[in-house]
């Protein structure tokens, strides 16, 4: 009896730890999805990276430190001629707050264009699970 509960213990942790892992394999998926497609000018899976709702918004903080705020839409539903114009980026140090159907995530990204200019920005990210998809929801840029 006693080694039942021990493996109906194991089985539950154990299914909890993967479900977390694969929702932030998934997450990182998207995010490394969205940058790519921003910069390649897909306006169409750029657009279905993104579930605006009502309080969607992205705010900017330029290296100067000026802050403003453009609507989620307005980069979800971007124009080609608005969105990248090729180039690479690379995200990296994912830090992950995961609760069930939304998560907070924070990383950096360089960003280099077609001809070899480099940015770094920190990025904040919401994001939520959206029919078993995880869709951003917002998100905070701080270019560095």
């Amino acid at each position: 009896m006693k080694s039942s509960y021990i493996l109906f213990f194991l089985l539950i942790v154990g299914k909890s730890s993967f479900c977390q892992m694969n929702d932030s394999t998934e997450i990182v998926k998207l995010l490394e999805k969205e940058s790519s497609t921003w910069r390649s000018g897909d306006s169409t899976d750029h657009a279905a990276c993104w579930k605006i709702e009502p309080f969607s918004t992205v705010i900017i903080i330029t290296a100067d430190g000026k802050t403003f705020s453009v609507p989620a839409d307005k980069i979800a539903h971007a124009a080609k001629e608005n969105m990248g114009k090729g180039g690479t980026s690379k995200n990296s140090n994912y830090i992950m707050s995961i609760h069930g159907n939304n998560a907070l995530v924070t990383h950096n990204e360089t960003s280099t264009t077609p001809s070899g200019v480099v940015s770094n920005t920190f990025e904040v990210r919401m994001v939520e699970k959206v029919n078993n998809d995880w869709r951003l929801t917002g998100q905070i840029i701080q270019v560095l």
